[in-house]
């Protein structure tokens, strides 16, 4: 499945129905009197978060939602049906945004079940029937239906985990989420091996927990750079995060230095990212002896890391450790520990080409 996390769609409630003129005929009853029914209530558009999505690719194919008119009253006093409301299901972790500035929330969807009415459907017209007065027996006015409200809205999804995964290109992210959950990401020895956030649920020593992986983040990310921005938004509510730091190094870029740049970009980000918790663990210990390691460790820790884990995403070495640490930050039950609640794990998708629009 292509992952998507971003879309604008156009919303229209529905109209309330016409009121109707009509006029009480019956054998021996010459003045039957009006008897033209009240139209019925237009649609409202509802959105709703429901389990088992990550991605807003349906919105990329159908980005009109229009709810229905009500119906036209009736002679006999009949007041018209009201349309059903039309109902947009979303991710869990999904914002609509506004059109008009592309920044101003007007709805967040943090919970599976979570439903709000967003545009609110026209009343139904007035029919003759309550026009009539002591002085107008016989109106013939009726009221048309409220036309109902339209407006082009963003869809913002931001994945909700429990823990995120962040570093540079080639940290060695990917094998990492594959060694500790059941996802399937992509691995490669190049960088942006990974185009897409993913998710996977860790389960360590009878507990569960859900981890988001993100694309590589470099030098800019914070500023849009590699579309880093909209990356960094998918661990906004994280509780901890765990930054990978490629003991091998990358480019140019000795460990320290790497921890730094993500660092800053943490911070330039916003959103009380560097307040997080995080845990630093040196990466790819099979690739380097224990002295060296023990080097690098101690470099990083001057630069600021509390506690460095050395692990070996390849080998499991170090994971166990850092697991441990990791339930250290999360809450007596986690979003997948609660009863009824469902996260889908997702993989590299190689059917087709992602685009972040």
């Amino acid at each position: 499945m292509h992952f998507l996390d971003q879309a604008k769609i156009y919303l229209k409630s529905g109209a309330g129905g016409p009121g109707a003129v009509s006029f009480r005929r019956e054998k021996y009853v010459e003045y039957g009197g009006p008897d033209g029914g009240d139209g019925g209530r237009g649609g409202d558009i509802v959105f709703e978060a429901v389990p088992g999505l990550n991605t807003l690719i349906d919105f990329r194919y159908s980005q009109h939602f229009k709810a229905k008119r009500g119906g036209h009253g009736m002679g006999k006093d009949r007041t018209g049906a009201s349309a059903p409301d039309l109902v947009i299901k979303v991710p869990v972790g999904t914002q609509v945004i506004s059109d008009e500035d592309g920044e101003t929330v007007l709805a967040d969807f943090t919970e599976v079940g979570q439903r709000e009415v967003f545009l609110e459907g026209g009343l139904g017209g007035r029919g003759n029937a309550s026009y009539k007065t002591a002085t107008n027996r016989a109106p013939r006015q009726h009221q048309p239906g409220m036309p109902g409200e339209e407006m082009w809205v963003w869809l913002r999804l931001k994945l909700l985990a429990d823990v995120g995964l962040v570093g540079l290109p080639n940290a060695g992210k990917s094998t990492f989420i594959n060694a500790v959950s059941n996802a399937k990401a992509k691995v490669g020895h190049y960088a942006f091996t990974t185009l897409v956030p993913k998710l996977g649920v860790v389960r360590h020593k009878g507990r569960e927990f859900v981890l988001a992986d993100i694309p590589g983040l470099i030098e800019g990310a914070a500023d849009g750079a590699g579309i880093g921005d909209r990356f960094l938004g998918h661990i906004e509510r994280c509780r901890v995060l765990i930054h990978l730091v490629d003991i091998a190094g990358t480019g140019e870029q000795d460990p320290a230095e790497a921890m730094r740049v993500i660092e800053e970009e943490l911070a330039a980000y916003g959103a009380d990212l560097e307040d997080k918790p995080r845990l630093v663990a040196l990466n790819k210990l099979d690739l380097a002896d224990s002295e060296l390691a023990e080097g690098f460790a101690e470099e990083l820790k001057a630069a600021g890391a509390d506690e460095v884990f050395a692990i070996s995403g390849a080998t499991g070495e170090g994971i166990e450790q850092l697991l441990d640490a990791v339930l250290g930050y999360l809450p007596e039950q986690t979003s997948t520990e609660t009863k009824g609640s469902e996260v889908e794990e997702t993989e590299d998708d190689e059917g087709g080409e992602w685009s972040p629009i």
